[in-house]
C-alpha cells in the first residue's frame, strides 16, 4: 500500500453483537475499495477476516482482525472485532488501536445486550462512533425501530444520514441525505429519490440539518434565520459532531446485497477522525506526569502492543499501534514496562492472515513483529532517552474457570510453560495454582473461550489437557469456644516422647485468619517448646474435621500443660497440638465455609422473570433490581458452586442475550443440609488421588 501521512489515515473498529454480519460487511468494504478481487462469504469459509480454524469450526468470529484499505485517497484500517462476550478481550485490543468505532447493528434483532456492554467500552474512552443497521433484506426488519431502540438504550444523539428504500425482499437501495439522492443495487447506481419516500427523505434531511446547525453556533444563527446551509457546512458539522461525541452517524445497508457499504466509506473519511485530531496521554517517565502525544512521524517513538499471537510458523507476533514517531524494521527500542530493550526485525502490514513486509510504520499505522522476546500485550515501546508508557489495556474479570490436568506425564513437564505462552497471547485469560485444592486454574470469559484455549494448547504448543470444573474451596471454621488437652506419651524402651498442652479455641471475626497465643505462667510449659505447638497448629489446620478443608478465622491460646525434663521434645508437643486440635475442633461448633460472590446480570426486560427465578434455585440473595434503559439488571450474592457454568446458562437462557459480570465477596456458612454431601465428595477425591 502507498505511503500516507497519519491526517489521510482512519483507524476503525467494528463493534457488534454477534450474528449482525460484521464479518460480511467487512469483507464487502474491501471489495468495494478493490483490496480484494472477490467475495468471500462466511459459509464458504473464506473471507479474509475469518482465517482461523476456530472461525471457521463455529462460524463466528474468533480473533480480532487488521483489514487496510484504501478510499479516496486514504487509508482505511478496520479492526474487525468479534462480537460474542466469550471474547471481549479482543474488543478491547482494537479499541486501544483504533481512533473510531463503526456500531453494527441487525435491522431485525435490534440493539442486543452483546452491542451495549462494547458501547460501554467505547464510551470508557468517549471513542466517537457511527452506527450502520444491518440486515435491512432480513424478514422483520425496521429502520425505524432499530433507530428508536438506539435512542433509548443509549445516551446519545443520532442522526440518520442514509435511509433505506424499502425493506425485507423490496430493500432495494439507500437515500443519502447529504446529496439526496438515491443509489440502487450492489454497484450503487446514482438515481432520483422514489416518490413515495420524497416526504419521509425530506423531514430526515431537516432533521439532520438540525442536529448539524446544533453543532456549531454560526450554523445555528444561519439556520434560524431560514438561510440555507451549504453541503460543505453540513458535512463540517456533522464531522465535528460525529469526532468530538455530540452526534452518532446512523447509515443504513445490506451486506451481503452490498448496498450501503461505499456510502459507510465516504462516511467513514469524511466523518471519522485521523490520528491527529485525536487526543492520546501517555505518562512520560521521568516526572510520572500525563502528557499529551501527537501523531507526529517525527516526534518522540511511542508504539504500545496491543495484541499477541502465537503463529506456528513465525513463532510470537506481536500487533502494535505507533501513536507518536516512526517505528523502522531491523531497530531497536525501549520497553518501558520490562524495562529492556528489544531488537526489532522486519515490520509487516497485515491484512488478514496476509503479512506483507515494510520499512517503516510512522505515527498512526498499525502493524506487527515477528519474535520478540520480552514483549508482551499492553507494553510501550519507545526510545530509551524519552521513556513514555501508554495506559494499560485494562480487561474485565473471568467468568468461567476450568480446572486443568496434562493428558500424559510429557504434557506435564510441558504444560506450565504451554499456559504461561497462552496468557501471553490472550491477557483475558487467567492462570493459577490453587494451594487449598492443589489444581491448576485456567480462567477465561466462557466455556467456549475456554475450549479454544484448550485447542490452541494442543495444535500451538503440543500440550494435550483434560479440563474439568474447579474443585470449590471451602474452608471450616469454628462458631464458639472450647477448650481440651492434647496429650502425646509414647514409650519406645528407651527415651519416650511426651508433651501435654492445653488449648483453649476461640472464634475470630470472618477473614481475620489465624491467630495463637499464650497465657503459659510459672513454666507448666517450658518456652522453648510454644512456638512448637503454634508450628504444629498450623500443620494440622490446613485439614479440618468435617470434610478436610483448611480451618480459619479462629484463635488457639496455649494456657497450660505439662513436660517431662528427658522424654519431651519439639515433636512431642507439635503431635500434643494436633491432638487438641482435632479433639477440640468438634467440640468448638465446626462448621463449613463457602465462597460468596457478587454478580450484577444484564438481560432484556422479558427475561426478567426466568433470570431471577432461576437465582433463586441458586441459593442466590437478591440485592437490587432495576430497570435501566429497557434492559433489566439485577444484583445478587451467589454462592460460587451454583454459578461454576453460569457463563453458559445465562447464555442459554437468554439466547445469548444476556451478560453478567462476578466478583468474590466473602465466604459464608453453608447450609446444614449441604455439609454431608460436600464432605462425601471430598472424601472421594481424596481416595481418588490416593490411588
Amino acid at each position: 500500500m502507498k505511503d500516507v501521512k497519519p491526517e489521510e489515515m482512519r483507524n476503525i473498529v467494528l463493534l457488534v453483537h454477534g450474528n449482525c454480519g460484521k464479518t460480511t460487511l467487512s469483507e464487502v468494504l474491501l471489495y468495494d475499495a478493490g483490496a480484494i478481487s472477490r467475495l468471500g462469504t462466511v459459509e464458504e469459509k473464506n473471507t479474509v477476516s475469518d482465517y482461523d480454524d476456530d472461525e471457521h469450526a463455529r462460524g463466528v468470529s474468533v480473533n480480532l482482525s487488521i483489514l487496510p484499505l484504501e478510499w479516496r485517497d486514504k487509508r482505511v484500517t478496520l479492526l474487525d472485532a468479534p462480537g460474542y462476550t466469550d471474547f471481549v478481550g479482543e474488543v478491547k485490543n482494537g479499541l486501544r488501536a483504533a481512533d473510531g468505532a463503526v456500531m453494527v447493528v441487525c435491522a431485525a434483532s435490534g440493539v442486543e445486550v452483546g452491542a451495549e456492554l462494547q458501547w460501554q467500552f467505547a464510551d470508557e474512552t468517549a471513542m466517537p462512533r457511527m452506527v450502520f443497521i444491518n440486515k435491512m433484506d432480513r424478514d422483520n426488519a425496521s429502520f425505524e425501530r432499530t433507530l428508536e431502540q438506539l435512542r433509548t438504550k443509549f445516551e446519545a444523539k443520532f442522526v440518520p444520514i442514509t435511509l433505506p428504500i424499502g425493506a425485507f425482499t423490496s430493500f432495494s437501495g439507500i437515500v443519502d441525505l447529504l446529496s439526496m439522492k438515491a443509489y440502487m443495487g450492489p454497484e450503487g447506481t446514482e438515481a432520483e429519490i422514489p416518490a413515495e419516500m420524497r416526504d419521509a427523505a425530506e423531514t430526515a434531511r431537516m432533521e439532520m440539518m438540525e442536529f448539524a446547525a446544533e453543532s456549531d453556533d454560526e450554523l445555528m444563527l444561519k439556520y434560524l434565520d431560514d438561510e440555507d446551509l451549504t453541503h460543505e457546512e453540513i458535512i463540517g458539522a456533522l464531522s465535528q459532531g460525529a469526532k468530538n461525541g455530540s452526534l452518532v452517524l446512523v447509515l443504513a445497508g445490506s451486506a451481503t446485497k452490498n448496498i450501503g457499504a461505499r456510502r459507510l466509506l465516504d462516511a467513514i473519511v469524511d466523518m471519522m477522525p485521523s490520528p491527529t485530531e485525536v487526543s492520546v496521554r501517555a505518562i512520560e517517565g521521568a516526572s510520572g506526569e500525563e502528557v499529551a502525544l501527537s501523531a507526529d512521524a517525527n516526534g518522540p517513538l511511542v508504539v504500545q502492543v496491543f495484541k499477541t499471537l502465537a503463529d506456528p510458523f513465525v513463532g510470537k507476533l506481536t500487533y502494535f499501534r505507533v501513536f507518536s514517531g516512526t517505528l523502522t524494521s531491523d531497530s531497536r527500542a525501549y520497553n518501558v514496562n520490562q524495562e529492556t530493550e528489544e531488537r526489532l526485525g522486519q515490520l509487516f502490514e497485515v491484512r488478514g492472515k496476509e503479512q506483507t513486509p515494510v520499512d517503516a510504520i510512522k505515527a498512526g499505522g498499525i502493524g506487527a513483529v515477528a519474535k520478540l522476546s520480552e514483549t508482551t500485550t499492553g507494553d510501550t515501546l519507545c526510545d530509551r532517552g524519552t521513556p513514555y508508557q501508554m495506559p494499560q489495556i485494562v480487561y474485565p474479570e473471568p467468568l468461567f474457570s476450568a480446572a486443568v490436568f496434562p493428558k500424559t506425564k510429557a504434557d506435564l513437564d510441558k504444560l506450565g510453560t504451554g499456559l504461561a505462552r497462552l496468557v501471553e497471547e490472550d491477557p483475558t485469560l487467567r492462570v493459577e495454582r490453587n494451594t487449598e485444592t492443589n489444581e491448576s486454574i485456567i480462567s477465561g470469559m466462557g466455556d467456549s473461550h475456554i475450549q479454544i484455549a484448550a485447542r490452541r494448547l494442543a495444535q500451538k504448543f503440543g500440550v494435550e489437557i483434560i479440563t474439568e470444573l474447579p474443585t470449590i474451596p471451602y474452608r471450616e471454621t469454628i462458631t464458639k469456644a472450647a477448650q481440651i488437652q492434647g496429650r502425646h506419651k509414647k514409650q519406645t524402651g528407651g527415651r519416650g516422647q511426651f508433651g501435654d498442652v492445653w488449648i483453649r479455641f476461640e472464634p475470630l471475626e470472618r477473614g481475620e485468619g489465624f491467630e495463637f497465643d499464650s497465657e503459659i505462667f510459672g513454666g507448666s510449659v517450658p518456652r522453648q517448646y510454644v512456638p512448637a505447638v503454634e508450628k504444629g497448629l498450623r500443620e494440622v489446620m490446613s485439614t479440618g474435621v468435617i470434610a478436610g478443608y483448611p480451618t480459619v478465622d479462629f484463635k488457639a491460646v496455649i494456657y497450660d500443660g505439662s513436660y517431662h525434663p528427658v522424654d519431651s521434645s519439639e515433636m512431642a508437643f507439635k503431635l500434643a497440638a494436633h491432638l487438641a486440635f482435632r479433639n477440640g475442633l468438634p467440640e468448638a461448633g465446626p462448621v463449613l465455609l463457602e465462597p460468596v460472590y457478587n454478580i450484577t446480570v444484564t438481560v432484556p426486560e422479558d427475561s426478567m422473570g426466568d433470570i431471577l427465578g432461576d437465582l433463586n434455585t441458586r441459593r442466590a440473595r437478591v440485592q437490587g433490581m432495576e430497570n435501566v434503559r429497557g434492559n433489566g439488571v439485577v444484583t445478587a450474592q451467589v454462592p460460587l458452586a451454583e454459578i461454576q457454568r453460569y457463563a453458559t446458562d445465562l447464555r442459554s437462557m437468554t439466547q445469548g442475550r444476556g451478560y453478567f459480570t462476578m466478583q468474590f465477596s466473602h465466604y459464608d456458612i453453608v447450609p446444614s443440609h449441604l455439609v454431608d454431601s460436600i464432605a462425601q465428595q471430598a472424601q472421594e477425591r481424596l481416595e481418588k488421588e490416593r490411588e
